[in-house]
C-alpha cells in the first residue's frame, strides 16, 4: 500500500485562543486554514479525541494524510479561522435508513450533480457503509454516506409517511418474494429472467435482484412495478 506523504510540523510560537469559543469537538469534522511560513493550505479532518491531561489538545485525523496529528486548535496560532463543520447526530445512521434521499456528486465538467435515491440499509460487516440506490440508476450501491453528510453532499428528504418504514408487531410473519423466480421485460421487446434474493427491512415492498445475464444487483419495488 503506498502511503500518503505526511506534512512536517515545526515548532512554532502559541499564544491565546483566536478561534471561536470551544466546545466539545470530539467526533466533529473541522476545516482551517494552517499557516506555517510559507505555507498556507485548508485542512480537513475529524477529531479523534481530546486529550484529558491536556483539554486544550486535541487529537485529529487530516484527510489525506495517514498520521493523527496533536495540535491545541484553540491555542496554536498557525491554525486559522477553525471552523466545526456539520455535526452528525449518534443516531442519524439508524434515522437514514428507509429514507429518500438527495445525493451531490462531482461531474467532469465541474459543477456537481443531484442524484435523489434511497438508503436501503447498513451494508454487513462494513457497518460505516450503507446500501443505497437511485431513480436514474437503480443498482444497488455502496457508500459511507455520514461522511457525504457531514461534507453537505447528502439531504434526507422530508418524511412525506408515503412508503414508510412498516411497524409490525413481534411475530408477525411478512410474505417475502425471496427465492422468487422472475422475468423483466425489457424496451427492445426482449426479456431478462433473474430471482429476487433480498428483503429491505426498511422497506418491505423493496427487494434485491440478481438476473442471470448480468452481475450487478439490481433495486426494485415490486408493489409499485407489479
Amino acid at each position: 500500500m503506498i502511503k500518503k506523504e505526511g506534512v512536517t510540523l515545526n515548532k512554532g510560537m502559541y499564544t491565546k485562543a483566536v478561534s471561536p469559543a470551544r466546545r466539545d469537538m470530539v467526533g466533529c469534522r473541522i476545516q482551517h486554514v494552517w499557516k506555517d511560513g510559507a505555507t498556507h493550505a485548508v485542512w480537513k479532518g475529524t477529531v479523534l479525541d481530546q486529550v484529558p491531561v491536556n483539554p486544550s489538545l486535541y487529537l485529529i485525523k487530516y484527510d489525506g494524510f495517514d498520521c493523527v496529528y496533536g495540535l491545541e486548535l484553540h491555542k496554536d496560532e498557525r491554525v486559522q479561522g477553525l471552523e466545526v463543520l456539520v455535526i452528525v447526530p449518534f443516531s442519524l445512521a439508524d434515522a437514514m435508513i428507509g429514507k429518500a434521499v438527495e445525493h451531490m456528486f462531482e461531474t467532469e465538467e465541474g459543477p456537481k450533480e443531484e442524484w435523489r435515491g434511497m438508503v436501503l440499509a447498513r451494508a454487513p460487516i462494513m457497518t460505516s457503509w450503507f446500501y443505497i440506490t437511485y431513480e436514474k440508476d437503480p443498482v444497488l450501491y455502496m457508500y459511507q454516506l455520514l461522511d457525504d453528510y457531514k461534507e453537505g453532499d447528502l439531504r434526507i428528504m422530508p418524511d412525506n409517511n408515503e412508503g414508510g418504514p412498516v411497524e409490525r408487531e413481534p411475530g408477525e410473519v411478512v410474505d417475502s418474494l425471496v427465492g422468487k423466480q422472475v422475468e423483466y421485460a425489457k424496451e427492445d421487446g426482449g426479456k431478462r429472467t433473474g430471482m429476487v434474493i433480498h428483503q429491505v427491512e426498511a422497506k418491505p415492498s423493496v427487494y434485491f435482484i440478481k438476473f442471470d445475464d448480468d452481475f450487478l444487483i439490481y433495486v426494485y419495488d415490486l408493489v409499485k412495478t407489479s
